[in-house]
C-alpha cells in the first residue's frame, strides 16, 4: 500500500515541479530571467504569475503588484515597461495604460509560481 502512495506523491512533485518558469521553453530570455529572479523571492500572497496579452496590436506581459502599494508591470516584447495597469499608491497605476484591462486579448498564462499551492 505504501508504495503507490510513495509513487503518486513522486508524480505530484515532479508535476508541480515541471509547472514552474523554467519548464517555458518558448519565453524570451529576459522573461526567462525574470522568471528565475522571482522563484528566489519569498512566494507572494496570492501566488505570483505572469500572463501574455494582445494589447494594441503587441504581445506584452502583465505581472500582478505582489502587494497593496506595489504597482503591476506590463513588458514589451522586448521586456522593456510599458506601464504600471494597477496598483502603487492611487491603486490605479500610472495612467500611461488605463484601458489595459478592459484592451487586453487572448490570455494565456506563461508562468504561475506554484510553490504556495495545495
Amino acid at each position: 500500500m505504501k508504495a503507490p502512495v510513495t509513487a503518486l506523491l513522486l508524480a505530484v512533485a515532479l508535476s508541480a515541479a515541471c509547472a514552474t518558469a523554467t519548464s517555458v521553453s518558448d519565453a524570451p530570455e529576459w522573461l526567462t530571467a525574470l522568471i528565475q529572479e522571482l522563484e528566489t523571492q519569498p512566494v507572494a500572497n496570492p501566488p505570483a504569475f505572469i500572463a501574455r496579452y494582445e494589447y494594441q496590436g503587441q504581445t506584452v506581459y502583465y505581472l500582478p503588484s505582489r502587494c497593496c502599494d506595489i504597482p503591476s508591470n506590463v513588458y514589451s516584447a522586448s521586456g522593456t515597461i510599458i506601464c504600471h495597469a494597477d496598483g502603487g499608491l492611487s491603486g490605479v497605476g500610472d495612467g500611461r495604460c488605463a484601458d489595459f484591462f478592459s484592451a487586453r486579448k487572448d490570455e494565456k498564462i506563461i508562468w504561475r509560481d506554484v510553490r504556495g499551492a495545495a
